[in-house]
């Protein structure tokens, strides 16, 4: 198990963070950050697509064509665990290595858009003390990372858990059975 896991979960890491260096060098220069979050969550999904797909093949492979539930689901949890923390990885370089005032420049493009929008001066305001609040908690590595994770790991246990469900076999077919007999 250890090796597929490690595999599948490696390259959905390696996809996922290929698109976000991406995602982010294109916004980072033109300070245009709306259409990366769709782009952003669309890479989650087709890079967490190996999670089906890492399942699947332990299954097959490794397993004889049987899994459950729990174990597909551990599978797939464990893909997750490994995606995640290169996405994780990739993001704590990019962030203090190339692109260090990163959360100042967002920060920014969330407040000008909140203006341009409309928002009363109380709605506004809240939205400055909020972006105040991600601003001194990035200052701190241990809520980059808590923040990182909490981006992308929802997306994988939703994936981990449909996988689940889908690929679970709790026997052989009976013609399969029969035929080795």
């Amino acid at each position: 198990m250890k090796k597929n896991v490690f595999v599948f979960g490696a390259l959905a890491g390696l996809i996922v963070s290929i698109f976000m260096v991406c995602s982010i060098a294109l916004c980072y220069g033109k300070e245009q950050f709306e259409g990366n979050v769709v782009i952003g969550y669309a890479a989650m999904i087709i890079a967490f697509s190996f999670i089906f797909i890492g399942i699947r093949n332990y299954r097959n492979k490794y397993n004889g064509g049987v899994i459950s539930f729990g174990k597909a689901f551990r599978v797939g949890l464990y893909i997750t665990l490994i995606a995640s923390t290169i996405y994780v990885l990739v993001w704590l370089v990019d962030y203090y290595v190339f692109i260090p005032d990163f959360m100042d420049k967002y920060t920014t493009h969330i407040i000008k858009a909140a203006e341009k929008s409309g928002v009363s001066q109380v709605e506004l305001n809240k939205k400055v003390e909020e972006m105040t609040v991600y601003q001194k908690m990035y200052k701190n590595p241990l809520f980059v990372i808590l923040l990182t994770y909490v981006e992308i790991l929802p997306v994988g246990l939703v994936v981990t858990l449909i996988s689940a469900l889908l690929l679970k076999k709790k026997h052989k077919d009976r013609e399969t059975i029969l035929s080795n007999a």
